[in-house]
C-alpha cells in the first residue's frame, strides 16, 4: 500500500514516469502529485486519490512494500 511521500517519489522514479505522465495515468492532477511527493511522512490525501495513484503505479510494474520501513520494488515478471 502506498503510504508516504518518499514512497510515491521512489515508485514514480522506478516506473520511469514524469509527474505529468503519472497524472494522466491516474487521473490525479500533477499539482496534487507534486504536493504529495513533497510530504516527508504519511500521505495526507483523499483515499480515492491514493488508490488511483497506487493503481497506476502497480499497472506500471511497481510493488509496494509495507514493513517497518515502507518501500517499493519492481514486480517480478511471472513466466
Amino acid at each position: 500500500m502506498l503510504v508516504t511521500g518518499p514512497q510515491l517519489r521512489a515508485a514514480r522514479a522506478m516506473a520511469g514516469l514524469e509527474q505529468e505522465q503519472l497524472a494522466e495515468a491516474s487521473r490525479v492532477s500533477a499539482n496534487t502529485i507534486r504536493r504529495l511527493e513533497a510530504q516527508n511522512g504519511p500521505l495526507v490525501a483523499r483515499t480515492d486519490t491514493v488508490r488511483a495513484l497506487q493503481a497506476a503505479l502497480e499497472a506500471a510494474g511497481i510493488e509496494f512494500i509495507n514493513t517497518r520501513r515502507p518501500g517499493v520494488r519492481a514486480r517480478e515478471e511471472v513466466a
